[in-house]
C-alpha cells in the first residue's frame, strides 16, 4: 500500500497514533533515508493533512518529501487510482494486500489493514491470504484474485492464460484491467517503500485483526 487517497471520506485520528518518540526513532533507524518531517510552511502542511487523513504522520510522504516533484506527482496519482471503479473493493483490497505480502513490504501491509478496516473489507480475508489456497472463508472468485496478484508480482510473471481467461469471464474485462492495474501500482508502491527500508508504523494497531492461529 502506498500513500493511497480516497474521495469519500475523512479518515478519524488512530486509537493508537506513535507520535516522534521511541517507535519513530527506531523506524528512523530502519529507514535507509530521512523520515523526518519536512522543514517549513510545506512539511507542517503534510503534516496536518497525513494527520487529518489517516491519524498521523506517513513515513513514506516524509521519504518522498525529500523530492517534492516525486511526493506532488504520486500525491496527484493516487488521486486518480482512487477513482478506480470497476473491481470490487474487497477484490481490490485481496490483491493489493496479496502483492504487497509477495514483496514483503511490511508498511504497506500494516497501512493495508487500515485502509481496509476503515473501508470496512472483512479483515479476516485479508488474514487468509498467507495461506490462500486452503483458506475456508475466500471464496473461488476471491482465491484467483490473490493467486493472479501473487503470480502477476513474481519475476518472471507466472500469471497463465487459464488464470485470466476464468477472470474475464468473472469479472468482464473493464474489472480484469483494474486489477491488473491495481497489482502494478502496489508492487510500485510496495517495492519503494521496502528498498528505503520503511517499515510498519502501527496503523494496523486498531484494527482488532482476526487471529490467525
Amino acid at each position: 500500500m502506498g500513500m493511497s487517497t480516497t474521495q469519500h471520506t475523512v479518515r478519524p485520528p488512530l486509537a493508537v497514533a506513535p507520535g516522534l518518540g521511541t517507535e519513530w526513532r527506531a523506524r528512523q533507524r530502519l529507514a535507509r533515508v530521512s523520515i523526518d518531517p519536512p522543514p517549513g510552511p510545506f512539511g507542517r502542511l503534510l503534516t496536518w493533512v497525513a494527520r487529518r487523513m489517516y491519524g498521523q504522520p506517513l513515513d513514506n510522504a516524509n521519504a518522498m518529501a525529500r523530492n517534492r516533484r516525486v511526493l506532488l506527482a504520486t500525491f496527484a496519482y493516487e488521486r486518480r487510482v482512487a477513482r478506480f471503479n470497476q473491481l470490487d473493493p474487497g477484490l481490490r483490497a485481496l490483491a493489493t494486500m496479496a502483492a504487497a505480502a509477495e514483496i514483503g513490504c511490511a508498511w504497506c501491509i500494516d497501512f493495508g489493514y487500515h485502509l481496509a478496516h476503515d473501508d470496512g473489507i472483512d479483515l479476516a480475508k485479508l488474514a487468509a491470504i498467507p495461506t490462500w489456497r486452503d483458506a475456508e472463508n475466500l471464496t473461488e472468485l476471491e482465491k484467483q484474485v490473490v493467486e493472479f496478484a501473487v503470480a502477476a508480482t513474481r519475476t518472471p510473471s507466472e500469471v497463465t492464460d487459464q488464470l485470466v481467461a476464468r477472470l474475464r469471464t468473472a469479472l468482464g474485462e473493464a474489472a480484469l484491467i483494474e486489477l491488473a492495474m491495481i497489482v502494478a501500482i502496489e508492487n510500485q508502491r510496495s517495492r519503494f517503500n521496502s528498498a528505503l527500508g520503511l517499515v510498519s508504523q502501527g496503523f494496523s494497531a486498531s484494527c482488532q485483526l482476526p487471529s490467525t492461529e
